[in-house]
């Protein structure tokens, strides 16, 4: 899900930089969200939604019947009801908390604001021209209008946590936006993190590969004085739990970015070796052959084409199936029944970086790519599988 939600957002970014947009994205900062739900507001809420009867008392007693006190030493604090907060770890709290915040979403766009929801994760992005100021004025009240709907549902906005990422072709195209919350002025940032990404003012990403890259030779520095005691099948899991999975976590940004992707590789290469014993002259294409791993930039390939698979069959959010339509030539061609999909016209597409990297851009250029009986495939897991098949075969096809 959250390779979802980054990507959807940093295609917009990049669509609107393309354009030759200045965009400001908004990361407002809640204290304690969880804890500040009000359990009156959130009844109301699921009533106006339809239900009652069993499935609402039901509700009710998950979020009632709760107290708290303080303990200190021996003494202890007469217990006082909890009238709002949802237990956090539970997959009922989130999908509340959602429900709780689902307004906001309508407040937002009702300014042409964009926005991103992801539980207390609360974005808003905000393109216009370059040379229209005034377009940060609107940003502002909206960002007035959502404290002030914040402070009525009793949620905690912090401003002095609250970032700006200002994401332009120039950097000094932000001079002069000033976007205010609650009176405080929030600095234009040229790197923020967003859902564990580093997200900079050119979408480079160099500052998430390298940090990632850090991370993880960090992990297999620390994996080696396991090696003695571990078999490989054991240590390999190690790698997967650790390493593999930082490498993947919303590797479908990292597509079209070979000189920065090298990194990774680097770390993939040292990964083999380690779960291998293999000499550190001894070639790691061979060795990611043994182990049935794709290269890193095969492996960011794959991750799109799944999203691509799971929103042309309606199994992902509408905003990833907006971004990929099927080819319907106006007349019957012999590439009719071939499942492909439209491309995007040149004209929309000036910047590299959108080219190469943008998931509306990149999406149907892979997937017309693929074997007709591989895009054709009747299930997500079959697909999965016949793609992995392909792509390993691409990758390792002069081994």
């Amino acid at each position: 899900m959250l390779d979802i939600i980054r990507g959807a957002l940093v295609d917009d970014l990049r669509q609107e930089l393309d354009r030759g947009s200045v965009s400001l994205l908004v990361l407002l900062d809640l204290s304690a969200a969880f804890d500040t739900i009000d359990h009156g507001i959130l009844l109301g809420r699921l009533t106006g939604m339809g239900l009652g009867g069993t499935v609402l008392q039901w509700l009710h007693s998950f979020l009632e019947g709760r107290s708290q006190m303080v303990s200190l030493g021996d003494a202890c604090s007469a217990p006082q009801p909890l009238t709002c907060g949802v237990p956090q770890g539970s997959v009922l709290s989130l999908m509340l908390f959602n429900i709780y915040m689902k307004p906001l979403g309508e407040i937002i766009r009702s300014f042409g604001v964009r926005c991103h929801l992801y539980a207390d994760d609360v974005q808003l992005c905000h393109s216009f021209p370059p040379v229209t100021k005034e377009a940060v004025q609107v940003l502002n009240r909206c960002l007035a209008t959502v404290s002030d709907w914040m402070r009525a549902k009793k949620l905690n906005l912090n401003p002095d946590k609250t970032e700006v990422l200002l994401v332009s072709q120039k950097a000094e195209q932000g001079i002069g936006l000033q976007p205010v919350l609650d009176g405080v002025t929030l600095p234009l940032k040229a790197q923020v993190r967003s859902l564990g990404v580093f997200l900079d003012s050119s979408l480079s990403l160099e500052p998430q590969v390298s940090a990632v890259a850090r991370g993880a030779f960090a992990q297999l520095k620390l994996m080696c004085q396991l090696r003695p005691y571990l078999g490989k099948p054991d240590l390999a899991m190690v790698v997967h739990a650790l390493v593999k999975s930082c490498l993947d976590y919303c590797n479908t940004l990292y597509v079209g970015l070979p000189s920065n992707v090298g990194k990774f590789q680097l770390v993939q290469q040292e990964a083999a070796r380690l779960i291998t014993g293999a000499a550190y002259r001894e070639r790691t294409t061979l060795l990611l052959c043994q182990l049935h791993g794709l290269p890193i930039s095969y492996q960011a390939q794959f991750k799109v084409l799944a999203l691509t698979y799971k929103a042309l069959i309606g199994s992902g959010p509408a905003y990833l199936s907006e971004r990929v339509s099927r080819y319907n030539p106006p007349q019957s061609l012999r590439s009719s029944g071939e499942a492909l999909l439209s491309l995007p016209p040149a004209s929309q597409v000036q910047l590299a970086g959108t080219r190469d990297r943008a998931f509306s851009v990149v999406a149907p250029h892979l997937w017309n790519t693929l074997p007709s009986e591989v895009r054709q495939a009747p299930s997500l897991l079959s697909f999965r599988r016949n793609v992995k098949t392909w792509l390993w075969d691409q990758a390792f096809k002069q081994h």
